[in-house]
């Protein structure tokens, strides 16, 4: 029994040592020096004060800001601490009902947009916490944020388009728009 026992708790010691701590420290250490921002929760400053990552959603609701997509995270939305979706069906009434108040909502703050409204900005992402929009949803909103700043809507779809980011690598993904970095350069000008 001991010659099964002793090399079983020793193996268990020494894989708990390189799996527990061995592994965790050097990943820490490669990431702090080949990718220290990103190890760092890709934060974004302003006037030298962290505002937020360009990874977690933010809640914008002034007429001079995007919005970003609808959150589920938290009682109030964008809580990074409690990410998750809705997981509400399609038939589900509470869902119907907040699409067709967020679309109400949409409409009654951007009265000159017509056009449909983009699926992002009525629907949660799974996490919540999506930081994105489609270019779409931006353009959809730049007439608000223009009257709202009181410059032309050209002036505003241009610095839309200076956000616009690609397809990861070209191929994965598709175009979309920080919201947190669009507003900080709306403010920047």
């Amino acid at each position: 029994m001991k010659q099964i026992l002793i090399p079983a708790v020793m193996l268990t010691l020494v894989i708990t040592v390189l799996t527990g701590l061995v592994y965790p420290l050097v990943v820490t250490g490669l990431s702090q020096v080949l990718f220290p921002r990103q190890a760092n929760g890709s934060l974004i400053t302003a006037g030298g004060k962290i505002v937020g990552s360009e990874l977690i959603g933010q809640k914008f609701t002034k007429p001079e800001y995007f919005h970003g997509r609808p959150s589920a995270a938290g009682s109030d939305g964008y809580d990074a601490s409690n990410s998750g979706a809705t997981n509400l069906g399609p038939t589900n009434q509470a869902l119907i009902n907040r699409v067709r108040d967020d679309i109400k909502k949409f409409r009654q703050e951007n009265p000159t947009y017509t056009g449909p409204i983009p699926a992002d900005l009525l629907t949660t992402s799974a996490s919540g916490l999506d930081p994105h929009i489609s270019p779409a949803s931006a353009y959809a909103q730049v007439d608000r944020v223009a009257k709202a700043r009181g410059v032309s809507a050209d002036a505003i779809r241009q610095i839309v388009a200076g956000k616009v980011e690609g397809r990861q690598f070209g191929i994965f993904g598709e175009p979309r728009v920080n919201v947190l970095a669009l507003n900080l350069e709306l403010d920047r000008k």
